[in-house]
C-alpha cells in the first residue's frame, strides 16, 4: 500500500505500466515522452500567467507526472527510482548552498553566483571531467534548452566574460545589419536564408537581454495576445452566423482592428480596477506592463496571397 500521495502516484504509474495496464502507457519510453516534458513545462508557465491557483496546481501535477513517469521507466531498467531522484536533488541543494548549510557566507546574489560556479567546478572535477583548458567556457550554457532560451543563456555567458556590445544602441545596430543581410540572402539559397534568419534571431535575443526582457516569455505572451485577439475576430463573425473562411482581406483587417480596440477597452477597465485595488492589472495590460511589446498592424491576406 502507498504511504502517501507521492507513493500513490508511483504505484498508479507502476500499475499502468504493468501487465494488464494501459497499452499507451506501457509503450512509452524516455524518448517518446520528451515532447510532453516540454509541453507540460510551458503549460505551467501559462498557468502562472493566468494567476489561477487551481490551474497552477493542476499543471504542476501534470509536470510532476512526467518526473514520475521517467523515474518508473528507469526503475524498470534497474537504473534508478523516484526516491533516488529525490535524494539526488536534496543532496545537490545542500551541496550548492554551502552559505546556508555550511560555513561560507554570501551577502549578495553575486556572492551566491560565485559560490555556485566554484561548487559546479568541484562537481565536474569529482566526475572526472577535463579542466577548463581544452573546453569552451560556453560548453554548458544553454545545453538542453529550447533554442530561444539557449541563445539567451549563451549571450549571458559570453557577456559575463566581457564579450558584449558597449550599449543597447550598438546591439540595435547589429539587429539592423542582420536584417539587411537576411534581405540580401533572399536572392540566394534556402540554406543562406535560414542561416541569416538565425543570426537575426540571435541578435534580437541579445537586444532583449539589454532591454531586460526575457525573449522566451515575451514571445509566449505575444502568442497569447494574438490567440486572444484572433478569438475575438472569430466570435464577432460567428455571432452573425458566419465564419472567417472566405472573408475579404479588407473585412479581416477591419475585424482585427475591432478586436484590438476591444482588447484595449478591456485593458483600460482592468487598469482602473487594478489601480483601485493597488494590484497588478490583468490580461493583456499586465503582460504589456512587464513586456512592452509593439506589434505592427497585422494584415491578413486573402487566400492565395502571401502574408505580410
Amino acid at each position: 500500500m502507498a504511504d502517501g500521495p507521492m507513493e500513490r502516484v508511483v504505484e498508479i504509474l507502476r500499475r499502468l505500466r504493468g501487465p494488464g495496464g494501459c497499452p499507451w502507457d506501457r509503450q512509452q519510453t524516455h524518448e517518446s515522452l520528451r515532447r510532453y516534458v516540454i509541453e507540460e513545462a510551458y503549460e505551467v508557465v501559462t498557468a502562472i500567467d493566468s494567476g489561477d491557483a487551481a490551474q497552477l496546481k493542476e499543471e504542476l501535477g501534470d509536470l510532476l507526472l512526467q518526473v514520475v513517469f521517467h523515474s518508473v521507466i528507469a526503475e524498470e531498467a534497474g537504473a534508478f527510482d523516484w526516491r533516488d531522484v529525490a535524494h539526488g536533488l536534496a543532496e545537490k541543494l545542500v551541496r550548492r548552498h554551502p552559505h546556508v548549510f555550511g560555513g561560507l557566507r554570501a551577502a549578495t546574489a553575486e556572492d551566491v553566483h560565485s559560490i555556485w560556479q566554484d561548487v559546479k567546478a568541484a562537481e565536474r572535477a569529482a566526475a572526472g571531467e577535463p579542466p577548463a583548458r581544452g573546453r569552451s567556457r560556453l560548453d554548458e550554457a544553454g545545453r538542453g534548452q529550447p533554442a530561444l532560451l539557449a541563445a539567451l543563456s549563451l549571450s549571458r555567458a559570453a557577456a559575463a566574460l566581457g564579450f558584449d556590445w558597449p550599449d543597447a544602441a550598438a546591439v540595435l545596430e547589429k539587429v539592423r545589419e542582420e536584417m539587411a543581410e537576411l534581405e540580401a540572402a533572399r536572392r540566394e539559397t534556402p540554406e543562406r536564408v535560414e542561416e541569416e534568419f538565425g543570426d537575426l534571431l540571435f541578435a534580437l535575443v541579445n537586444y532583449a537581454r539589454w532591454l531586460g526582457v526575457d525573449p522566451e516569455l515575451a514571445l509566449h505572451r505575444a502568442n497569447t495576445k494574438f490567440r486572444t485577439r484572433f478569438a475575438r475576430m472569430e466570435n464577432a463573425v460567428e455571432a452573425r452566423g458566419e465564419t472567417l473562411e472566405g472573408r475579404p482581406a479588407a473585412e479581416l483587417d477591419a475585424l482585427w482592428e475591432q478586436a484590438k480596440r476591444a482588447a484595449g477597452a478591456s485593458n483600460a477597465s482592468a487598469d482602473a480596477s487594478s489601480a483601485s485595488n493597488d494590484g497588478e492589472s490583468a490580461g493583456e495590460s499586465a503582460q504589456g506592463a512587464n513586456f512592452p511589446l509593439r506589434t505592427s498592424r497585422l494584415r491578413l491576406k486573402e487566400k492565395g496571397d502571401n502574408q505580410a
